[in-house]
């Protein structure tokens, strides 16, 4: 039977997309040929995955302004928002839930872009 493989990206509208580009290639690290590509990267013991998940309101998205947000897998949370805040990025805020750690961020365009660093084991 056919399936779903994965998530193969995610497309939205914006302003200028040379200049969004630019941010997401110059602040976040993340480039390619028609916009940033995440190659899929498994580490030891790991099972990579996306996710989509539903929300029946926009709390947890505020105050991102596309009505969607980015969770991008970082491998190293505390070091990558200290390289973040070196180029002068706004870190809304970050903590550690004790099945991963999370900080978020705006892109140029209001878009909330979540970064997650996955615990190597769940709790519990």
């Amino acid at each position: 039977m056919a399936k779903i493989t994965g998530l193969g990206g995610v497309f939205y509208r914006v302003k200028d997309p040379e200049a969004t580009r630019a941010w997401y290639r110059d602040v976040l690290g993340i480039d390619g040929e028609y916009g940033p590509i995440l190659p899929w990267a498994q580490e030891k013991g790991e099972s990579p995955y996306s996710l989509i998940s539903h929300f029946a309101d926009e709390s947890y998205i505020r105050p991102g302004t596309g009505g969607f947000m980015i969770n991008l897998r970082v491998d190293d949370l505390d070091a990558f928002v200290r390289s973040l805040r070196q180029k002068g990025v706004d870190v809304l805020n970050s903590v550690d839930r004790g099945y991963g750690k999370f900080a978020w961020l705006l892109d140029p365009d209001g878009i909330k872009i979540e970064l997650w660093q996955q615990c190597a084991a769940p709790p519990g």
